[in-house]
């Protein structure tokens, strides 16, 4: 394969297509994210999916994967080399998290530093600027990555220990299971804070799952303002979209956002997801529905492509 070129795989009906990257996000939790992402890799099969909502994965429950990789997710935190510390105060003035907090001596206390490692971004600045060489950098464990197979789908999630403040570490780990040369879908936390903008980077495409109320409005405003920082092209899927009103509706016709799917409130659905049943296996409607979304995205991706090329050539 040539340098930069980007990889060749098979669809669902065999034809050639360019691998792509697919994020399900959501503005807000209780979407149905999960679902439209569990579907949609059911209807392809030879995908890979990565659960990156390690604060609460749940997309295992259905695809029920086989988990044969477990690896300990670990980030670098400081340490003090107290015999070398002369308490000067320089790793915590350059720290920019507030991970550290220096005590200096005086006639009744021989001085400290504080640690705070929830706290710690692992960026390194309080190793590499010590003048006195007082600080080594030791691994600290944040969670735990796994990955297997679900039939033909490749697998892996993460799982944020309880009580850990900072996702992204994690998430970045999880990500790493990502090959290029397969499609790849990417289930995303919910919310526009920095655990989606580390799930959505690297993206080819972002299918924004949302309801049509004003809740389901406000937060889907927030994650296509993200979405176009980012740069990532996007489209909706409106679930129970026979309930609440028509400002989604309104608001994707108004900034050329295509919706690419509707899901109406039906009990049947629900029924199935209570027993961790997927409706793409029992009804074939909605398999080929499912089917045609790809088809959808991959002919956007394909679109935004033609125009980096473009642009590129330009």
């Amino acid at each position: 394969m040539l340098h930069g070129q980007v990889p060749r795989v098979r669809d669902a009906d065999g034809e050639g297509v360019e691998a792509v990257v697919i994020a399900v996000a959501s503005g807000k939790g209780g979407t149905g994210k999960t679902t439209v992402a569990v579907n949609l890799a059911l209807v392809l099969g030879d995908v890979q999916f990565i659960d990156c909502d390690v604060e609460e994965p749940n997309a295992h429950l259905f695809l029920k994967p086989v988990l044969t990789e477990k690896t300990p997710a670990r980030v670098m935190v400081p340490e003090i080399i107290e015999e070398k510390c002369t308490y000067c105060g320089k790793c915590a003035e350059v720290c920019a998290f507030n991970a550290l907090a220096v005590i200096p001596p005086n006639d009744a206390l021989k001085g400290g530093v504080l640690v705070f490692p929830n706290l710690c971004h692992s960026c390194g600045a309080c190793f590499l600027l010590c003048p006195e060489g007082a600080i080594r950098e030791v691994h600290r464990e944040i969670g735990v990555v796994e990955a297997g197979w679900a039939g033909a789908i490749r697998f892996a999630h993460g799982r944020l220990h309880v009580g850990e403040a900072m996702s992204p570490p994690l998430i970045r780990q999880v990500k790493k299971h990502i090959d290029r040369t397969r499609t790849t879908l990417i289930d995303a936390p919910p919310g526009t804070s920095c655990p989606v903008i580390n799930a959505l980077e690297g993206s080819d495409y972002c299918l924004l799952v949302t309801e049509p109320t004003p809740f389901g409005l406000n937060d889907l405003v927030l994650a296509v303002e993200v979405l176009k920082v980012m740069g990532i092209p996007h489209g909706l899927v409106i679930n129970r979209c026979d309930i609440g009103d028509g400002g989604v509706e309104a608001y994707a016709k108004q900034n050329g956002i295509p919706v690419l799917m509707r899901i109406p409130f039906d009990r049947t659905i629900a029924e199935l997801y209570s027993r961790g049943i997927n409706i793409v296996e029992k009804d074939g409607d909605y398999a080929e529905k499912f089917r045609v979304l790809f088809k959808d995205i991959k002919s956007h991706v394909e679109t935004d492509r033609g125009h980096q090329r473009k642009r590129g050539h330009g």
